[in-house]
């Protein structure tokens, strides 16, 4: 019998698992050496960049697909900027508070005196006075507030326009008042325009122009207009300004005008007689031309009344001496 036999069939078997099972384990103690797959992310650019200005943290994992391997993405964390609308509202705040701060110590910003231009009667010292500005902030005056000043204080002063100008010029133009009337009562007088305002006589220039008004009592007072609230209210009617303005050419050169608070304007006529006429506008030149008519009718009869009144241009009459 040979020394080499022949292996049976089970044997054969057996031998070559072994060498299946030992080349396994050969093949498993090796290093792995197989590269891994490029990582790409789902994420577009758009939403990587809306992610990165969230101040929510956010973590990434990816799974790949080797059997046994998981791999975690490290945490991104990304800056939070917390400043916002509080910083730039602080910001703000601090560079309006330096402005006023400047605005108000500035030696510029203040201001020395107002120009004064229209003025005729009135001097600029006075106006400037009644201003009381000198050594103020610009930012700090209010051209209504000054127009009111000098209209309360002057009531000849029909109209004021204050105007500001950087950094610290402040120009005023003013109206005066034109006196047409000269109003004495009760050992007193003042200046009245046509309106009927009332003020204070400034100077003697022109004075002799103006009509004399003898007032034996106190008028009654116009009513102010009220498209004008700082305007005085008028001292006389406007109405008997007018009455006024139209006898005075009238009255005999060695009379005055004078006013009655029962009968009106009238004088003494160079017969004699008191003729009064009333003390409004209306139907004046009418009341003239009775006037006129009545006295020629009494002095074509030799009658020489001591008064007469045309203050009703229908219902006229004159008295006689007792």
């Amino acid at each position: 019998m040979s020394e080499k036999r022949s292996m049976s069939r089970a044997e054969a078997v057996r031998l070559r698992r072994r060498q299946q099972t030992q080349k396994r384990t050969v093949k498993l103690s090796r290093p792995v050496a197989r590269p891994l797959p490029t990582i790409t992310s789902r994420e577009s650019y758009t939403a990587l960049q809306t992610a990165n200005q969230s101040r929510t943290r956010r973590r990434y994992q990816t799974v790949f697909s080797l059997p046994g391997v998981q791999i975690h993405m490290p945490t991104i964390t990304m800056p939070r900027f917390e400043a916002g609308w509080r910083l730039l509202s602080f910001m703000i705040s601090l560079l309006l508070g330096m402005a006023l701060y400047l605005a108000w110590t500035l030696p510029m910003f203040r201001i020395n005196a107002a120009q004064v231009n229209g003025n005729q009667r009135i001097k600029t010292d006075e106006i400037n006075a009644v201003l009381d500005i000198a050594g103020q902030p610009i930012f700090s005056l209010l051209p209504s507030e000054l127009e009111r000043r000098i209209r309360s204080n002057y009531p000849e002063v029909s109209s004021a326009n204050v105007s500001l100008e950087l950094p610290n010029a402040v120009s005023v133009q003013v109206v005066e008042r034109q006196p047409v009337l000269l109003w004495q009562e009760s050992n007193a007088y003042t200046w009245i325009d046509e309106d009927g305002i009332a003020f204070r006589p400034r100077g003697v220039e022109g004075a002799d122009k103006l009509i004399s008004v003898n007032a034996l009592a106190a008028p009654p007072h116009g009513q102010p207009t009220a498209d004008d609230p700082l305007s005085p209210a008028p001292y006389i009617p406007e109405d008997m300004v007018r009455a006024i303005q139209f006898l005075a050419p009238k009255v005999p050169p060695d009379s005055k005008l004078t006013y009655d608070p029962h009968y009106g304007l009238g004088w003494v006529d160079s017969h004699g007689w008191q003729a009064y006429f009333g003390s409004d506008s209306k139907d004046m030149s009418t009341r003239w031309l009775v006037y006129q008519s009545l006295v020629n009718s009494l002095l074509q009869r030799g009658i020489y009344p001591v008064f007469i009144s045309v203050q009703y241009s229908n219902a006229p009459y004159y008295r006689l001496s007792q």
